[in-house]
């Protein structure tokens, strides 16, 4: 029986997924781990450790490139959450255009003012006039599920919408709308915004991506709004770019002890994820993706290793994951072959400098010649199903 090990509150969606194993929170020496924010840095992996499932889109809490050199999966969910997202970026749009947070503050003041709140409020709310959002310009950065979602849902409420993504896949081409126009740069997109809006992954190329030469570029009195992470935007520059008001609103989803009480920023508490949907959704993929790699080796959705899915065939399946090295697949089928076995069906592929081989075999691999692929050079780890 296959052992899961659950690190956090996890929707209980996924409990009837793993109705046939081992499934909780006091599980030792698991094949496999489900995650939400608990940091895995410093967590000691175990032997039969065969992958680890992200219960949403980040995975900055999970070493994923340790765990690629053990033969360790990395999946997410990228997706699952993106409704939840698309809506909070939707509020965040109102909030940037119309001072509606200053304005409940304020409100807020004129507890016990009695019958005069009436009267205090018509002459106190010329402080917070704000803009419509219709026929103002947004730009998005990164059309992944969320960015897609975003840019849509922007059009229907009467905003243009321009947009880049140098990695835009055909499949994620064809659910946006022929409405939102492409640019060549981000710069363009600064440019031309009233809005601007982040959906890209935190990584060594988009860390402060944000930042004074950025802001210098788009128009004054932008709105920024992050929902990504926040090591995308250089705190101190987007705090002077506030007080100088070539900003108008930073929002973001990743409050910092810098950025909290600063005029014109933002900060709502991690909340995109956070409805009872969005976690199902995320529980559920997560759970799949999981046992579908323990029982049928299929990768999908992996940060760490390519996509390898296909159905089943033959008497058995051989994965394993090796180095993305020359020769190492002559050298695996070669030992495959001196025992006379026929390959039915195989699938390879690389993501960097790792990849990973699933091979369907007409007759059981002996313990053997499973040692002599598990000693090749190059073989990170080799199991069969």
């Amino acid at each position: 029986m296959a052992k899961i090990l659950k690190l956090n509150a996890i929707s209980p969606l996924a409990d009837g997924i793993f109705a046939k194993y081992e499934y909780g929170e006091k599980v030792d020496d698991p094949h496999g781990i489900m995650v939400r924010s608990a940091q895995m840095a410093d967590y000691a992996v175990g032997k039969n450790l065969l992958a680890v499932a992200r219960a949403g889109a980040g995975t900055n809490n999970i070493p994923s490139a340790d765990y690629a050199k053990k033969g360790i999966v990395v999946f997410n969910t990228p997706g699952a959450n993106a409704n939840a997202v698309k809506e909070l970026v939707i509020c965040e749009l109102f909030l940037g255009g119309r001072k509606i947070t200053d304005a409940i503050k304020w409100v807020s003041t004129l507890k016990g003012e009695g019958e005069n709140v009436g009267k205090l409020v018509e002459k106190g709310k010329g402080k917070f006039v704000g803009s419509e959002i219709k026929g103002k310009t947004l730009g998005v950065i990164g059309f992944g599920a969320i960015g897609i979602q975003v840019a849509n849902a922007a059009l229907a409420l009467g905003m243009k919408v321009v947009g880049v993504d140098p990695y835009l896949s055909a499949q994620n081409a064809l659910q946006l709308s022929p409405s939102v126009i492409l640019l060549d740069s981000r710069d363009d997109v600064y440019k031309a915004a009233d809005f601007v809006t982040v959906h890209v992954p935190l990584t060594a190329d988009t860390k402060n991506m944000f930042n004074a030469e950025t802001f210098a570029k788009m128009k004054d009195g932008a709105v920024l709004i992050n929902n990504s992470r926040g090591e995308l935007v250089d705190a101190d520059d987007v705090i002077a770019a506030l007080g100088s008001g070539k900003l108008a609103r930073y929002i973001t989803d990743f409050p910092t002890d810098k950025l909290i009480g600063v005029e014109n920023a933002i900060c709502v508490p991690h909340l995109g994820a956070s409805t009872p949907e969005a976690e199902d959704n995320c529980a559920v993929m997560a759970a799949q993706q999981l046992t579908d790699y323990i029982e049928n080796g299929n990768i999908k959705n992996s940060v760490n290793y390519p996509a390898v899915n296909m159905p089943r065939s033959g008497v058995q399946r051989l994965c394993i994951h090796h180095m993305n090295v020359k020769e190492i697949l002559s050298k695996i089928l070669s030992i495959v072959s001196s025992q006379g076995i026929n390959v039915e069906n195989m699938q390879d592929a690389s993501k960097g400098e790792f990849a990973y081989l699933v091979c369907d075999l007409s007759a059981p691999l002996s313990e053997e010649n499973l040692a002599a692929v598990r000693a090749l050079d190059g073989v990170i780890r080799a199991r069969l199903i």
